[in-house]
């Protein structure tokens, strides 16, 4: 195959990024521009600050970028962009950059499906990666992929014909996705945004048995009895595994308000508030052993409701290869849960370096290079599909 350097665009949310990427697996160079701090003061992602952050950095991320890889604008053989799934206004700045830069320079554009790039994230610079590799094997298929962030939580069987990959949803979140629900309790405890990140570090700190959580019950329109013990699809007849977390998130809150703990998390998001740059020991001074056995005991509902479901869908399907990916898949006991249950049944799983785990644009340059290979270029009129369906 010919090597193919593509300088990816990523704007779906509320980071702004562009990395160029050697032939769909060599990471030459990835800038990333975090919104963190315009987002943080309302505990969550504001679509029109985003839209309007990405209007100033786009420009200066790309030249980083190019620069960081001793790339030049005519130097680049494409150029892929995100088209979706994320926020409208977010996006049509990536693809609106994108479309000047394709038109003026006369290369080939090539649209990307943002949650197939988080797939193909694992694939990336894997003979250097520190985690579980695949190495320089030859990848087996099909591919059951876990897209687990804060905006998806969906499950993908992958299969490969030829150079392109085909994709079947086979579960996905009915309401609030995982990463999601780490944010919102996150900000109900008064611990800040984002919430994952610091979940995952206090969740060491307290018990995770000393609050039980019932897993959620999912009763679906869609199907018909069982097949094999299993709930299945009437559409198509085979097994679904769908997620659904806004009940824990309701159940914290009747725990907060059940077990007094309201005056203690004002207090607390009131001091956190006041510090610049909070570290671990931040957090610690102002939390409860109460606090920090709830903070450990959702992550332990939900890392166990996650690596369950996608385990007994890798049996269901047959799956050869397993890949956790998405800005969850960053979360340390996620990770050790999968890497320790998937080798009881035998099965390889993967993960993206903790960098490109969060959206990055490596992983779009990535996704792109098999459908450079094809000659899968977009028309100059496509546009941005907020709800975009991975295919």
């Amino acid at each position: 195959m010919p090597d193919a350097y593509i300088l990816g665009i990523e704007s779906s949310c509320d980071e702004t990024a562009a990395a160029v990427v050697r032939s769909g697996e060599q990471l030459v160079s990835n800038v990333v521009a975090s919104q963190i701090a315009t987002h943080q003061p309302y505990g969550g992602v504001v679509p029109e600050l985003a839209s309007r952050e990405h209007l100033r950095a786009i420009v200066p991320v790309v030249n980083q970028a190019l620069a960081e890889a001793k790339h030049t604008y005519d130097s680049i053989d494409a150029i892929a962009v995100t088209q979706g799934p994320g926020l409208a206004g977010a996006l049509l700045v990536g693809i609106s950059y994108a479309k000047a830069l394709a038109f003026a320079l006369d290369k080939p554009l090539i649209a990307v499906n943002h949650l197939e790039g988080h797939i193909h994230a694992v694939l990336l610079d894997r003979s250097q990666n520190r985690e579980p590799q695949i190495g320089n094997c030859e990848l087996q298929f099909p591919v059951l992929a876990l897209v687990v962030s804060g905006g998806h939580t969906h499950l993908y069987l992958a299969t490969q014909n030829r150079d392109s990959w085909t994709y079947e949803n086979i579960g996905h979140t009915r309401d609030d996705a995982a990463g999601e629900a780490f944010d919102k309790v996150a900000k109900l405890l008064g611990l800040g945004y984002p919430g994952g990140p610091v979940i995952d570090r206090l969740s060491t700190h307290g018990d995770s048995k000393a609050v039980k959580f019932a897993s959620a019950q999912i009763k679906h329109p869609d199907r018909r009895g069982r097949k094999d013990g299993r709930r299945v699809s009437a559409a198509s007849g085979h097994p679904r595994f769908d997620f659904s977390y806004s009940g824990i998130k309701t159940a914290i809150l009747r725990h907060v308000e059940t077990h007094n703990m309201r005056n203690a998390i004002e207090k607390r998001r009131k001091a956190l508030s006041q510090i610049a740059k909070l570290k671990l020991e931040d957090y610690l001074a102002n939390c409860d052993g109460q606090t920090l056995d709830l903070v450990a005991s959702f992550q332990r509902a939900i890392v166990d409701d996650l690596v369950e479901k996608t385990l007994a869908a890798a049996q269901a399907y047959e799956s050869a290869t397993l890949f956790v990916t998405g800005g969850v898949a960053a979360n340390q006991e996620l990770r050790q849960t999968f890497e320790r249950e998937a080798a009881q049944q035998g099965l390889p799983v993967f993960f993206p370096s903790r960098p490109l785990s969060t959206d990055n644009a490596a992983m779009i340059a990535a996704a792109a290079y098999p459908k450079f290979l094809a000659k899968h270029f977009a028309p100059m009129d496509f546009s941005a599909e907020a709800g975009m369906v991975l295919k």
